[in-house]
């Protein structure tokens, strides 16, 4: 039930209306600072966003089929509403084709081919753009917890056949596609996460390798699940994050103080130098409950912004 004194709106999708089990404690935290929250679903048509000083996105886990909805509803509610992170960082962010500019920018990515649905590629043009060995990784541009996303192998016949046709079937539908080598040592270092509020390091951890094969058409799950633990990140990770969010200013659209959150991805390359995979500002799990202390820091920096 909406309530009348709420001035902050925690939005979500219909499929986690209580939001994601990991941010559910925050309500209780931003109560405690006396301030009300309302969970609300983004695509709910009967919401006036317009009752709601600031909103902060957080468990939209399935805008990813509709992007350009999502995006429109980003702007629809900065009309009346602070929209935390701003429309304009969530439109630059939805698209993981800002790795380009990370890239551009000097900060290390993970190597990646795309492939641009305007190009008309046959099965031959997608072949050659594959990696001639190792495994390697096929997904959208536009995704979210690992949705849409295979593994295969470079050398196999029938992998590889299957990457084509799921290359193919992304690009028949106007989906951009990105190619990236899968590198081995996330198998046994994992993935390491690093969150900032405000601009500033408040914890990382550690995320293990969930990609063991070709996409499945029929896996339903909004979200691939993950095997997470606290990790402290090494002086290379922390560089490399540090400079990414230092970068924003000149890499997201309207930035011009630091967001109230963000999450940088990295893994190790092939020589154990952490690389990029993914930079979350849009709504990424902030894993409170793997680092204690984080869910206070983080109402800390909502009442700060209102």
């Amino acid at each position: 039930m909406t309530s009348t004194t709420a001035r902050l709106a925690l939005a979500t999708c219909a499929e986690l209306p209580d939001l994601d089990p990991d941010d559910v404690p925050l309500r209780d935290a931003l109560l405690e600072r006396g301030v009300a929250t309302d969970v609300v679903v983004w695509d709910d048509p009967t919401v006036d966003w317009g009752t709601y000083q600031h909103v902060i996105i957080r468990s939209t886990w399935d805008y990813t089929g509709r992007p350009t909805q999502f995006a429109d509803w980003t702007h629809r509610v900065e009309r009346t509403s602070t929209l935390l992170n701003p429309a304009t960082v969530v439109g630059w962010n939805i698209d993981k084709t800002y790795l380009r500019d990370l890239e551009k920018a000097g900060l290390p990515i993970v190597p990646t081919i795309w492939l641009d649905p305007e190009r008309n590629f046959d099965s031959r043009a997608i072949h050659t753009r594959f990696p001639a060995f190792g495994d390697f990784v096929v997904k959208p541009t536009v995704s979210a917890g690992s949705r849409d996303t295979g593994r295969y192998q470079a050398d196999v016949t029938t992998s590889r056949s299957l990457a084509i046709m799921h290359a193919k079937n992304l690009l028949g539908v106007g989906r951009r596609v990105m190619i990236q080598r899968y590198l081995g040592q996330v198998d046994t270092v994992g993935e390491t996460g690093l969150v900032y509020f405000d601009g500033q390091f408040s914890h990382a951890v550690r995320k293990g390798a969930i990609l063991d094969g070709p996409f499945r058409a029929d896996d339903t799950e909004l979200y691939a699940r993950e095997e997470m633990s606290p990790r402290e990140p090494s002086d290379a990770e922390l560089e490399v994050a540090d400079r990414v969010v230092a970068a924003l200013p000149q890499l997201a659209p309207g930035v011009d103080k630091p967001l109230l959150y963000a999450r940088v991805d990295l893994i190790p390359d092939n020589d154990g130098n952490p690389v990029v995979l993914e930079l979350e500002l849009t709504e990424p799990s902030l894993f409170f409950t793997h680092a204690p202390g984080s869910l206070e820091r983080f109402a800390d920096a909502v009442v700060a912004r209102l």
